[in-house]
């Protein structure tokens, strides 16, 4: 009996300390990025296109003061903040174009890519304009690029900025599943809503084995989304929007703030 508290004890006491240093490095972590600067990198879901409130001096990049890289720069003060990402920003643009503002001193860098290099806007023209088959077809070819050439890309990028700035703390942030599932909706059928949301997964699976691969953390999305899909009746991405196209199947404000803010800073 006595030796059962024993164990118990010991387990407990382990595992109060195995918490108190993840919290201590989670700490000393946010500590180096509000020190040594924050660079913010990546496609539209970083620059916050569908979020509204652009900086005009971004132009065509869309980037939005209420994307979460903005509210965690206004809510941490670091010594620098550099907002690079871009709507519609590949993985060879975020290499020619996004990492200038990377150095030595770099204490965070945040990045969402490979949803474009996969084809994502032109899977969901595809899934809204045509038929069952037809969409599931071209997931099928989004899903093989995703097996044959991403992971090279994303490496190349994973290596590039570690290179560029060898002591951030590189947080690598995936996409959000987009539809709720099993409930009346109008628009897409279940089937492909169903074969996109496993296509995000499929995504958010390889983005994470490749920045787990260069010792990057991989921040979540799909849980702080989940009850906030469309379909939801209280979603954080905006539907099919045919006046403003480009805003399409994004985050909503509500998702930057609800949805990828706290996934960085529970990263950071």
């Amino acid at each position: 009996m006595r030796r059962s508290r024993l164990v118990v004890f010991v387990s407990s006491l382990l595992l109060a300390l195995g918490t108190a240093l993840t919290g201590a490095a989670s700490a000393q972590g946010a500590q180096l990025a509000a020190t040594g600067g924050y660079v913010a990198l990546g496609d539209s879901y970083s620059s916050g296109v569908g979020a509204g409130s652009y900086i005009s001096s971004s132009g065509n990049c869309k980037r939005s003061t209420k994307a979460y890289p903005y509210l965690w720069n206004a809510a941490h003060a670091p010594s620098s903040f550099t907002f690079a990402a871009c709507s519609g920003a590949r993985t060879d643009e975020v290499l020619a174009s996004q990492l200038g503002g990377l150095n030595s001193s770099t204490g965070l860098v945040s990045i969402t890519v490979g949803g474009n290099d996969a084809g994502f806007a032109d899977v969901m023209t595809t899934c809204v304009t045509g038929s069952d088959s037809t969409c599931l077809s071209r997931i099928n070819t989004a899903r093989a690029y995703v097996d044959s050439t991403l992971p090279g890309r994303l490496d190349t990028v994973y290596s590039t900025i570690r290179a560029k700035a060898p002591n951030a703390r590189v947080v690598v942030i995936g996409y959000p599943r987009f539809y709720k599932l099993g409930t009346v909706c109008l628009g897409l059928s279940e089937t492909k809503r169903s074969a996109i949301n496993n296509a995000a997964d499929y995504l958010d699976a390889a983005t994470a084995n490749r920045a787990a691969a260069h010792g990057f953390v991989f921040g979540d999305v799909r849980t702080p989304f989940n009850g906030h899909e469309i379909c939801s009746g209280s979603s954080w991405l905006h539907s099919l929007n045919w006046l403003n196209i480009g805003e399409s199947y994004h985050p909503t404000a509500s998702g930057q703030s609800g949805g990828y803010l706290p996934v960085l800073n529970s990263a950071a």
